[in-house]
């Protein structure tokens, strides 16, 4: 009897397949004294060393399958088994404690990990899988168990696991149809490089996921988030009628990606690209990016043993903007804090570091970290068309306040007799429902605003988006969310400045004509999605986005919202 089994979406697509199970080794570990620390020490070396040589080799067959952006991946891996903070300490207390390396690694590991799934920012969230499968890699190397062959699964089969790491979906066989799991969510690296294979992703099945037999045939649907088990005839010849349809459409929407989007009636809307490194920008402007709606700071930060400098932080900022030239790149001010989430920096814990002392609120409270990303940020301006963006932001005084750091920072510089950006944007993103609900205050103060979806929608919500128990709840498609957007754009609309949205919801091509129709003229997603969301947004005929919008906000349920939106 055909059953369906609903988890999260997170990489678009259909497929039909055979259930084949990724069969990942669990380390062996037993913690025990070891009479001679030093030569433990000399173990784990040998095992780190083993270790980089692996994910070298698999950084490079990721590069050459998947490109640049992904296989950048792996430099964090890498970067962490040279990191004094994971293997330094590791070492210390393999000679403070006279432990085996395998009980020592697997409890740095799950403190680092821990750490970083409690940082504020989604993205960076997700580091705490890499760490997790690093730390996985070496504990294997340290008890000498081999790991799950993945040559050995067959073409069209749809993998199915507790969770997968990156490092398991870039040893992905060409032909994997699909891949579901029991955890995980659509920002992590496992879910971005599905979608940048292709392969449609549903995961966060829980307990459902003991439900599926191997080699059974599943239909997976990773754009509305569900798996159909024991399809009937028909649905499967349905499904496979869609598929094909689905494909020639995305290949004619790749071939137009370069032009603009500009809908059916003349408006053009600005269609950019989310990054979190300039080794993602070559990707952006393959799949059409008309600049940079997000850059993500934070890489600088996590993936050092100091605080960035500002010349550290200038050449990444300006390798960015030279790309660009004159379109817009925007680029979010350190989005960091309120946990112990830098081990370089004395921070106190916190016990919702979601609510915290994060963002805005930790930069304006430290002036001096924060001037230097901004001298590095005026001095970068200099080379393209820079856009600053606060995050987090609540009231108009920490909006003063950034600004007020802002000229100080220039004015040093000039005085230091150094050029910067005269030109530049400030902005600042609306991620917090209290910003929303003042806009019209906010947007007196700035040259443009970002709508973070993400964040607004689990503020909204009260719906922690990383929680798997309420991941049913969190929904950025809620009447409640979609009317905070359209509050915002009347009032960017009212002052005559920009409004952009850079949240997963700006990528869904499903709801392109809505959010035309609430008033944003600027859309930022990953950009894998650009071609079929400007392909979307070429059909739209603004004055029916407008009473479409308007329809949607007297809807009950985002399952209502949706609903319409697949019939516009």
């Amino acid at each position: 009897m055909t059953q369906r089994i609903a988890g999260v979406g997170a990489a678009p697509g259909l497929a039909i397949g055979q259930a084949v199970r990724w069969r990942k080794e669990q380390p062996r570990m037993e913690s025990r004294k070891v009479e001679n620390p030093e030569q433990e020490v000399a173990r784990l070396e040998e095992e780190v060393f083993q270790a980089k040589e692996q994910l070298t080799r698999l950084r490079e067959t990721t590069r050459e399958r998947m490109g640049d952006e992904e296989a950048e991946i792996f430099d964090a891996h890498l970067a962490f088994l040279d990191d004094p903070a994971y293997i330094g300490e590791m070492k210390n207390r393999i000679l403070d404690r006279k432990q085996n390396a395998e009980s020592i690694c697997q409890e740095v590991t799950e403190e680092m990990s821990q750490m970083m799934a409690s940082l504020p920012d989604e993205y960076m969230q997700a580091r705490a899988d890499d760490i997790r499968d690093v730390g996985t890699r070496l504990l294997l190397l340290l008890s000498g168990q081999k790991p799950f062959d993945p040559s050995l699964i067959q073409p069209g089969s749809v993998v199915i696991a507790e969770e997968l790491a990156p490092s398991d979906t870039a040893q992905f066989p060409p032909g994997i149809a699909a891949m579901v799991t029991a955890r995980g969510s659509k920002t992590a690296h496992a879910a971005i490089m599905a979608r940048t294979l292709g392969i449609p992703a549903v995961l966060g099945l829980g307990k459902d996921l003991s439900q599926i037999q191997e080699g059974e045939t599943l239909i997976v649907d990773g754009e509305e988030g569900y798996i159909t088990l024991h399809p009937d005839p028909d649905t499967l010849k349905q499904t496979q009628e869609q598929i094909d349809q689905e494909q020639q459409l995305r290949e004619a929407a790749l071939q137009k990606a370069d032009q603009e989007a500009v809908t059916a009636d003349g408006e053009q809307i600005q269609v950019f690209a989310n990054i979190g490194s300039p080794a993602d920008v070559d990707g952006a402007l393959k799949n059409g990016a008309e600049g940079i709606g997000l850059f993500r700071t934070e890489f600088l930060y996590l993936e050092n043993d100091h605080w960035p400098t500002e010349e550290e932080q200038y050449q990444a900022y300006r390798q960015v903007l030279e790309a660009f030239g004159d379109r817009p790149v925007v680029i979010r001010t350190l989005d960091i804090g309120g946990d112990k989430d830098l081990p370089y920096a004395d921070l106190p814990e916190e016990e919702n570091p979601f609510l915290g002392h994060r963002a805005i609120r930790y930069c304006l409270s430290q002036p001096e970290i924060f001037k230097t990303q901004l001298r590095a940020l005026l001095r970068a301006g200099v080379h393209g068309n820079l856009w600053i963006m606060f995050p987090m932001v609540e009231n108009l005084s920490e909006i003063r306040q950034a600004k007020t750091l802002l000229e100080e920072s220039r004015n040093e510089l000039e005085t230091e007799g150094v050029q910067t950006a005269r030109k530049l944007k400030t902005g600042i993103m609306i991620e917090v429902p209290a910003a929303a609900v003042i806009a019209d205050l906010l947007a007196k103060e700035v040259d443009f605003m970002s709508i973070g979806t993400n964040d607004l929608t689990q503020y909204t919500l009260a719906a922690d988006r990383g929680n798997e128990r309420v991941a049913s709840l969190y929904d950025a498609a809620h009447p409640a969310v979609l009317r905070l957007v359209r509050q915002t754009c009347d009032a960017a609309r009212q002052e005559g400045i920009v409004v952009g949205m850079c949240g997963e919801l700006a990528g869904d091509p499903r709801m392109s004509e809505i959010l035309i129709g609430l008033g944003l003229n600027e859309l930022s997603m990953s950009a894998g999605t650009i071609p079929e969301v400007k392909e979307r947004i070429r059909q739209v005929q603004t004055e029916e986005a407008r009473e479409l919008a308007d329809k949607v906000l007297v809807q009950p349920t985002p399952e209502e919202v949706r609903s319409l939106a697949e019939r516009a």
